[in-house]
This record gives C-alpha cells, structure tokens and sequence, in this order.
C-alpha cells in the first residue's frame, strides 16, 4: 500500500480533491491511505464543515491553521507546518493542486527533503508574471516528479519550457513524468451535478427559468479594487439585464459588494440598484453554484473554474480577463476574452444570443481522471 499526502489550502481545491479522494474510497482502498493536510489558507468553520459534509469530501486530518497575510509569511508558515507533518507521516508521494500559495508551499517543503511531489493542473500559464499565481504555478511544476496537465495546451506549455514527454521511469525530480490523463473537475462536474440535480431548489426558489437567466460571478482583486474596470463591468451588466430584459443572477462576496458601493457613482449606483433584473445574492454553495450553472443561457466571470464548468456544460461564457489559463475553450468559440471593456462585453453577448448554444468538445478526457492519475501513481 503507498500512502500520499494531499495539501488543500482554498475551496477550488477541496472541490479538485474531492476527485481523487473520492477514487481512493471507490476505487484503491486496499491500495492507497490519503493524508489530507489543510492549511488554513481559506478557513472558516462554520462553512468548511458544511462544505465537506454537502460534497461528502473526508475531512482533513491535519489543519495548519494559516490564515490569511502577506506572500512570504504565509508561505513560510505553510512550509514549516509542511515539513513537520512530511517527516511525521513519511509518506510516497505529496499532491498539489493549482496555483494558490499552499500549492508552492507543498511543492518547495517535499522536495527539499526528496519528496515527490505530484502536481495535479500542471503546466496552466497565463504567461503573466504579475499573477502571484502564476509564479506559484511554474516554481510548483518544476520542482516536480509527476505533472499532470489537465489539457494538451498544458503539455505543450511544458515542453516548451524543457520539459520532456519522453522521459522514462523511474521518475524523478530530474526525470519528472508528464501524462496528459484529463481533467479531475470534469470528474467532478459530472457526478457533482446529478447530486445537484437530486439537492438543490435554488431554481425553484429564485423563480429562474431554465436557459433564461445570465450568471455572473466577479472576484479578481484587479477586478474588484479597480474604479474604472468594476464600473464598466457593472455598466456591462446594468445594461444587458436591462435593455435585453433578461435576468442576471450575481452572487457577490461581502468583500466585493462592499467594493461596489464604495467605489461606483452615486448616480450610477441608485440606477443599478432600482435594476430588478440584476439580482444580487449571497455566495452559494458548490452544488447550487453547479445548479446555476448548468441552467443559465450564458455566464458571465473572471473565474478559471467557472470558465470550465461552463464549457463543461455547455454554456457560452464571458471572460472578464485579459488572458486566460483556458485557452482552449477561447479557441474552440465556446467563450470570449472581453477583459473589463463595456464594448466587448455586450458585442459579446449580443453574438452569443443570435448564434445559440455552444458545442463543447471532449477536451478535458472522459470524466476518469482521478482513477487513471492513482492508476499512474501505483504502477509507477
């Protein structure tokens, strides 16, 4: 039996776990232990045990405690508390996944002390070193024994930069494999939405039709802290709710609804607030997020998830970036880059409404990604 030590610091990652640990239960008891290591990144109680319980994820057997604070401060801590349970635990191999600070902080605490680390959405690049993600992500790959990208666009930006797929086993930090295997939140997306299917009411309870509404999330700080970039966004979606009357449901972070009345005119603000058709609601949760999703007619983010899940089912999406790690789904027509421009924003939706649905592809494998990963794990 091999055991590995998974490290989840934020909720995408809980959720991208949640694949594997689900695989390990159903599909490598006898084969595989998982130590699962939150460190506090993102951490609330209250909702972390209901998130776990709602996505029937195991809970963490160790909790570091983090919290929030500066790059190097938090990172350090999370590299400290690392190394310790490593050394206690001594497991075969450490998972991370992404880009966020506990992903670099697993990556650098394993192998400095000859740990292989397994990146799980390897290889995604921005290419926009301003991103502390993006630093997270190539410092995390390259320090690396097995990296698996979650599209081809991931291994391409790999051997690009000196990576080989060549390389044979055993693999190493100096021999590190790459399998292009898919993607592990396609796994969940699809058993997720037949729980969400069977537990959510949020389409009842709001009074939304199915492909008749737009959802829209906002939550990047150039977003958000910006004046210029979070009126025009706002200004984009005032007008299409309204002179397209249709729908917008915007589930906004207090942080970011705070930003919104602090930051738009006066004038501008009463005009969005008296917008019956821009509905503005609490965050929710993951399955009532899948429910929102996979109803909407388009959805509108600044969310790589979110960018995913609506390709994943099928939903025209709206990018509010400049760039994005999903180039694929961009180049494949099912979504447009609009960054926080007002312009592009309603040529966008106005192109989408006339042409209909999009046809996604079967770019992120066939929904086994987490069983072929553990299958890779074992045999090698």
């Amino acid at each position: 039996m091999i055991k590995i030590l998974t490290i989840i610091g934020a909720r995408p990652q809980i959720i991208k776990a949640a694949a594997i640990s689900r695989a390990v239960a159903t599909k490598f008891q006898d084969k595989i232990k998982e130590i699962i290591v939150h460190t506090g990144q993102h951490y609330d109680a209250n909702m972390s045990d209901v998130f776990f319980e709602e996505l029937k994820i195991p809970k963490p057997d160790y909790n570091l405690n983090i919290g929030s604070g500066k790059h190097g401060d938090q990172t350090g801590k999370m590299i400290f508390g690392i190394e310790e349970i490593l050394e206690k635990e001594c497991p075969n191999y450490i998972v991370i996944y992404g880009d966020t600070n506990s992903t670099l902080a697993g990556a650098i605490a394993a192998s400095k002390i000859h740990i292989p680390v397994v990146h799980i959405e390897a290889g995604l690049r921005s290419f926009n070193k301003r991103m502390p993600e993006e630093i997270n992500r190539i410092v995390s790959d390259h320090v690396s024994t097995y990296l698996f990208p979650p599209t081809q666009t991931g291994v391409i930006n790999l051997v690009k930069e000196g990576f080989s797929i060549e390389n044979n086993p055993p693999y190493s930090i100096d021999n590190p494999g790459i399998f292009n295997l898919g993607d592990v939140m396609f796994d969940n997306s699809l058993f997720f939405s037949e729980i969400a299917d069977e537990t959510s009411n949020i389409l009842s309870d709001m009074n939304l039709e199915i492909n008749n509404y737009i959802l829209a999330t906002i939550h990047r700080n150039n977003n958000t802290d910006d004046k210029n970039r979070l009126t025009q966004i706002f200004k984009s979606l005032h007008h299409i709710s309204k002179h397209q009357n249709v729908k917008i449901i915007l589930p906004l972070h207090p942080r970011t609804l705070k930003q919104k009345d602090s930051l738009l005119q006066k004038e501008f603000l009463e005009d969005l607030n008296s917008n019956k058709n821009l509905i503005i609601i609490e965050p929710v949760s993951f399955l009532e997020m899948i429910a929102l999703e996979k109803n909407a007619k388009l959805i509108i983010t600044d969310s790589g998830g979110v960018q995913k899940e609506a390709f994943f089912f099928q939903k025209p999406c709206i990018i509010l970036r400049q760039e994005t790690e999903w180039v694929e789904i961009v180049e494949s027509g099912a979504a447009h880059l609009c960054d926080a421009d007002f312009d592009k924003i309603i040529e966008s939706y106005k192109w989408f409404d006339e042409n209909g649905e999009i046809q996604a592809t079967n770019l992120y494998g066939d929904g086994n990604a987490a069983e072929k990963i553990l299958q890779h794990l074992l045999n090698d």
